[in-house]
């Protein structure tokens, strides 16, 4: 299928737009697509981890500022630039080329789907976990992340249904907003983030009601909208309401499957694990909405119950049943460590089988030669 892309929003269309028209010009030629895509991701990754080894348990923010030194922030807003640039050049650059692909398209937005979480977890570092005085809760950040994944799940289940991915303006403004808010504390101090802002308010509160209300009020309404349109113009892809809402199943038995084991968890697991708990959530999520991307580009029904959610669904009985007693860290330790491993197996064959396919190599535009 042809694919198609609708950005209307003014941040991207009038200001940010004309900066990657500038920077594509430098990309030599020779250079894959994909090669600027990946490149993005590791960077993400690459920070995350560095965040992750002084603020594991995020509480390095709150109780100790300065544990994080100033240099990391500072990092933090050139890799998040970085990655927002090279993210928003790959697809311009893959016309340049003339080697826009199928196998580019799950590329990029397979790996959107994981940095998506990753962003969002680097971030909390920024605000640290509640330590009574300032911050936020564990469970304020579960419920920002599953928002966050839940508006990035709307836009693909639109483009199921549409064919056409109108892209969320939260995007855009959240790069943003990311990169300030790296700056301003690189520049200021964590103490910034501690301090009430208006009326008692936080930074950290007025970015969650922003969130919020722009996932509620704007992109899931528009969403809804879109199909409406396509409906009324008969260009829906899916006859059926069951089969138009087949994508939802799984990433909502997931949503609800996490939000047992950390409601019901005997040790409060996301308290004791956030870092590791939330990881795993993001991966999971990945997963599951990979394959609805897939789905969606080969005209393809998604399956009903997604095969990760066996799995999960025994993990959480084993631990809010109480059966993993003082294991229930190591269960998800363990299990965190086989979900990423098998997601990353997942991306690698089906980036493998595309490139077989498609007779194209994924991190060079030079041809296959033909058996």
């Amino acid at each position: 299928s042809q694919y198609s892309a609708v950005d209307t929003n003014p941040l991207s269309v009038y200001i940010m737009q004309p900066i990657w028209n500038k920077i594509i010009k430098i990309v030599p030629l020779w250079i894959a697509p994909n090669l600027l895509t990946f490149s993005g991701f590791v960077m993400i990754l690459f920070n995350y981890f560095l965040i992750s080894f002084y603020d594991w348990d995020y509480t390095a923010s709150g109780t100790s500022p300065g544990l994080v030194p100033t240099w990391v922030w500072l990092f933090s807003a050139f890799t998040t630039f970085c990655a927002y640039a090279l993210d928003s050049i790959d697809g311009k650059h893959a016309r340049r080329t003339q080697s826009s692909t199928p196998l580019g398209e799950l590329f990029d937005h397979g790996l959107d789907s994981w940095a998506t979480s990753i962003f969002v977890l680097s971030f909390f570092s920024v605000c640290s976990r509640d330590n009574g005085k300032s911050g936020v809760s564990v469970y304020t950040m579960y419920i920002y992340l599953s928002i966050v994944l839940f508006n990035f799940m709307c836009s693909h289940w639109e483009k199921y249904n549409t064919g056409v991915l109108f892209l969320p303006w939260g995007y855009d403004i959240s790069q943003v907003v990311l990169i300030a808010a790296y700056l301003l504390t690189g520049t200021v101090g964590v103490e910034v983030w501690q301090k009430p802002l208006l009326f008692g308010y936080y930074i950290t509160d007025v970015l969650v009601i922003l969130l919020i209300g722009f996932s509620l009020f704007l992109s899931f309404p528009q969403t809804l909208y879109n199909i409406h349109r396509a409906h009324l113009k008969k260009t829906l892809k899916n006859d059926s309401l069951y089969e138009g809402l087949l994508p939802l199943v799984s990433p909502l038995l997931l949503f609800i499957l996490l939000t047992a084991w950390v409601v019901l968890s005997p040790s409060n697991i996301l308290a004791k694990q956030p870092r590791l708990f939330l990881w795993m959530v993001g991966v999971a999520f990945s997963n599951v909405i990979c394959k609805v991307i897939i789905c969606q580009m080969s005209s393809t029904r998604p399956e009903l119950f997604h095969w990760f959610l066996f799995p999960l669904a025994l993990v959480v009985y084993a631990a809010i049943s109480g059966l993993l007693g003082p294991m229930e860290e190591a269960a998800l330790a363990v299990f965190t460590a086989l979900v990423t491993a098998a997601h990353v197996h997942y991306g690698v064959c089906v980036g493998r089988q595309l490139s077989e396919h498609l007779n194209i190599y994924i991190f060079s535009l030079k041809k296959r030669v033909q058996d």
